[in-house]
């Protein structure tokens, strides 16, 4: 059982070491902040870290609301942007 667990042990460390090389970081955490950015006509909701979007809306307010509602189920921070691109303003749900 020993050498069936040192070699599956091994194995990790080889893929963690093969990862690394590759730039991907192992120990780092995706989070769950929620960025209200302009977006075409209006403005849309997306996860840090996301190339996509989660939702758009014509009304930032709207788009603020759906992104409150995901911040507090995933206790994580909602980033308003300005129109500019700039941050407005940041609010917490995180424990």
């Amino acid at each position: 059982m020993s050498k069936q667990n040192s070699l599956v042990e091994a194995i990790q460390k080889l893929i963690e070491a093969i990862l690394k090389a590759l730039g991907h970081d192992t120990t780092k955490k995706r989070t769950w902040h929620q960025h209200v950015v302009p977006y075409e006509e209006g403005w849309a909701v997306r996860r840090e870290g996301n190339k996509r979007i989660t939702s758009k809306h014509r009304k930032q307010s709207t788009a603020i609301r759906k992104a409150k509602t995901l911040a507090k189920r995933y206790k994580a921070d909602v980033i308003i942007h300005r129109e500019s691109g700039g941050i407005r303003d940041r609010l917490s749900y995180s424990d």
